[in-house]
């Protein structure tokens, strides 16, 4: 089931690139692994992914261990401060920095380890109640103030589009996050690059590629539903 669905993803992948005048090799693909057994992760291994996504910091830590060690970890969950030492030295990105306190954390523990955090800000272009975020019309300020921090690097912005049963009522959102990111990478600010945009689950990746995604987060579409009562 799993290289089929695989299969099939890279399919659409391909062809959403196609559609939008763009290379392949522009889109990281992120299995999205949380909930999921170390043996279907090794599974996705083997049949070449090596970039893992996680929700949680002690799923990310087990399997971190339980797996072969050229895999990319990337948080993309809510991340509390104080689960931050966890995984400082094990997630090669972190996706969602919504706060001036959770930087703050990210760059004193990345000091402790002598270490260069690459992280995303999370942006909350739909302006959702439920969702975590820094909202479009703060992103500057947001931007100006973690510029200063010397063991954080900020390689662009990520966002959560809204659940919605057809994709391309996500499109004005995906197409907000690449402006937030082009008028960012105008301004040069140091230690600020916009070279990732984060943005596309399985029900609408298609759409945020054609928007200019370079990372699409997919859980369900490689492994299936999830299994919440773990």
């Amino acid at each position: 089931m799993l290289s089929e669905n695989l299969a099939e993803v890279e399919k659409n992948i391909s062809r959403a690139c196609l559609k939008s005048g763009r290379s392949r090799e522009e889109v990281t693909l992120i299995a999205v692994s949380k909930t999921k057994p170390v043996h279907m992760l090794q599974e996705a291994y083997d049949l070449g992914i090596r970039t893992f996504g996680e929700n949680k910091v002690q799923e990310l830590t087990e399997k971190y261990d339980a797996l072969p060690s050229d895999i990319q970890w990337h948080l993309i969950g809510h991340l509390q401060r104080n689960k931050v030492k966890y995984i400082i030295d094990k997630a090669a990105l972190i996706h969602s920095v919504d706060s001036l306190r959770l930087a703050e954390t990210i760059e004193k523990e990345a000091q402790k380890h002598d270490l260069t955090a690459n992280v995303l800000i999370e942006v909350n272009v739909a302006k959702e109640e439920s969702k975590f975020g820094v909202l479009p019309e703060e992103l500057d300020s947001f931007v100006d103030k973690i510029a200063q921090f010397s063991h954080i690097r900020v390689k662009g912005l990520m966002t959560i589009a809204p659940f919605t049963e057809n994709p391309e009522e996500n499109r004005p959102f995906f197409a907000g996050l690449r402006k937030l990111s082009v008028d960012i990478a105008a301004k040069n600010i140091d230690n600020i690059t916009m070279s990732i945009l984060s943005m596309g689950m399985t029900g609408d990746y298609q759409v945020a590629i054609e928007e200019g995604a370079t990372m699409i987060r997919v859980g369900t579409g490689i492994f299936g539903a999830r299994d919440y009562a773990r």
